[in-house]
């Protein structure tokens, strides 16, 4: 598949097929269920828009109660990270000793996740980790490491499952990675 970008003809390369993906949820969400059991809720905080279809996939495979809260947070523009980060909504208010997933879609140089995290301890939570669909290490910024990762890849702007190009591609059913034709 090709797609246009800015005037550049770009190749679709897909690196996690669709059943790549759902098998990985499955693997991802048996580790959360035994991590935090099926008694205590789970408050899912999903940071939109890229990490909606993984975390409502995840999210279906969860045996434990769970509330969701969604978080807006801007960085990109583009294919480029800007290196500002906006909080566009704000942080739920009820946090206080509660468990916290944060589902994101991608740990790319690590800012964003860092921010939020930072932000999110201001709130007296119980327990805080992440889990990212993908995660580039290379990219890395921060020391950090999400709890939970899906796949690594390596330092390329990939799209779909939710990850996008100017707000497009996220309903491709799979990720793949954009190559000049």
């Amino acid at each position: 598949m090709q797609i246009q970008v800015n005037n550049t003809l770009m190749n679709v390369k897909v690196l996690f097929s669709e059943s790549d993906i759902r098998e990985r949820i499955k693997q991802l969400s048996e580790q959360i269920n035994l991590d935090y059991g099926t008694e205590n809720t789970l408050v899912i905080l999903i940071v939109l828009h890229g990490a909606l279809i993984f975390a409502s996939d995840l999210v279906r495979n969860l045996a434990m109660p769970t509330e969701i809260e969604t978080v807006r947070i801007k960085s990109y523009e583009g294919t480029t990270s800007s290196g500002n980060i906006n909080l566009v909504t704000p942080l739920p208010k009820d946090l206080v000793g509660k468990h916290v997933l944060v589902i994101e879609d991608i740990v790319d140089t690590g800012r964003s996740i860092n921010f939020l995290l930072n932000e999110l301890k201001k709130s007296n939570t119980k327990s805080i980790k992440v889990c990212s669909l993908l995660d580039k290490p290379e990219a890395h910024e921060y020391p950090l490491k999400a709890d939970y990762i899906g796949f690594q890849i390596a330092k390329n702007f990939v799209i779909g499952y939710g990850l996008d190009l100017d707000g497009k591609y996220r309903n491709l059913p799979y990720v793949a990675d954009l190559i000049k034709a």
